[in-house]
């Protein structure tokens, strides 16, 4: 497992390096914005798979049930969280998941609350379904980004039916704690709001501890309805495979949703993800944990990096994922300037802050789960850009 080895990924159809030109209109740019790591899967991962392909047959393919207990046992084991099998949906990736969830329980017109700035597909997932997007922005203190606990109330009393709660936080990066998570299940409690928990990158915490929403409130013996999203493709980049899980808490509300993956003919894995998932909740912790090393030195490295080049812009240290946000709201540009300074002048493809929401005008995310030549390159560049201004 080299993590230092450069991989080149262009002309292998990568969405984040082949396709830059068609994205940010130029083919000239660094590529560090969409979140998958430009390092090679666990090598049981690829032996699992390259057993599929020595078999050499790609017929229709049945889930089997080591998949269900590989995962039930990798729960228990990185959150201490027991999840029998029969609480566990596949599906072919989260947000696909997410999108089925609000079409299964709610009604067109339905408020459903994001946080703000936040992963962009949620704003997609909701107009698109037809409900009313409810914001419940963060907050910036000095200790860092944090719920505005008080305004969640409010859009709770607007009559919203459901949360997408990100946890941990894309792109803020913030783990929640469980004083944060109470807070918010005692409200969901109060007014019957359903929690989707967007949890995909809960393997990849660098401080502190994740804790499962729906674990939290069963702890606490409270009554909220939550359903959890979920996936080993963040955590051992296999993002192209499309394998997902949902964990539901209620029997009731995992037939609903079985009903409606039904509907839409939703249901069929193709055995690379399911021999590659298992293989990685199997055997791929090791992997995993000397990855977290690694990327918690290059975000100390980018970090570092800033603050000594760069002192204009503030590094948001993450706690969880591998992305970074960046806070280059000082360099006076907006929204709009900004985006095309850090293209034409940085030469580099960022996710671009505005897009997160409003919140996020100003701030850039960039992803360091690279080998260090290439987040430097990236920083290299952002600081070329800035000594010109």
């Amino acid at each position: 497992m080299n993590f230092e080895k450069v991989i080149d990924r262009q002309k292998t159809n990568s969405m984040k390096w082949d396709f830059v030109s068609e994205r940010y209109g130029s083919d000239d740019l660094w590529p560090m914005w969409v979140a998958d790591m430009d390092f090679r899967a666990p090598q049981p991962v690829l032996d699992a798979m390259q057993e599929v392909i020595n078999h050499g047959v790609f017929g229709y393919h049945r889930r089997p049930d080591s998949l269900f207990e590989a995962t039930a046992s990798w729960l228990k084991k990185r959150f201490d969280w027991g999840v029998e099998n029969n609480q566990l949906v596949y599906t072919p990736g989260v947000v696909p998941a997410i999108s089925h969830l609000i079409q299964t329980f709610t009604e067109k017109g339905d408020g459903v609350i994001i946080q703000p700035p936040v992963y962009y597909p949620f704003y997609a997932l909701i107009n698109y379904n037809d409900r009313k997007l409810l914001r419940n922005p963060l907050k910036e203190t000095e200790q860092g980004f944090a719920m505005d606990i008080e305004d969640l109330e409010k859009q709770m009393q607007e009559g919203a039916k459901m949360l997408l709660l990100c946890s941990p936080h894309n792109p803020i990066g913030r783990v929640w704690s469980q004083e944060e998570l109470e807070q918010v299940a005692k409200l969901c409690e109060k007014y019957n709001v359903l929690v989707v928990s967007d949890e995909i990158h809960a393997d990849l915490v660098l401080k502190g501890t994740h804790t499962p929403f729906a674990k939290l409130a069963a702890d606490k013996g409270m009554d909220v309805d939550v359903i959890t999203c979920m996936a080993p493709s963040k955590t051992f980049n296999l993002a192209a495979l499309q394998l997902s899980y949902v964990v539901f808490q209620q029997e009731e509300a995992k037939k609903q949703y079985e009903e409606q993956l039904q509907r839409q003919f939703v249901g069929i894995d193709n055995p690379f993800a399911t021999v590659a998932a298992e293989a990685a909740y199997r055997e791929g912790e090791e992997w995993l944990e000397k990855l977290l090393d690694y990327v918690q030195d290059n975000v100390d490295f980018v970090k570092q990096y800033i603050e000594t080049n760069i002192p204009v812009m503030n590094v948001i240290e993450p706690e969880g994922t591998y992305l970074v946000w960046i806070d280059m709201r000082e360099l006076n540009m907006g929204a709009s300037k900004l985006q095309s300074w850090l293209r034409e002048e940085g030469k580099l493809a960022l996710s671009d802050g505005h897009i997160f929401g409003n919140e996020g005008a100003g701030f850039a995310r960039i992803n360091v789960a690279a080998p260090r030549a290439n987040v430097e390159e990236g920083l290299n560049r952002l600081k070329q850009a800035y000594d010109k201004l």
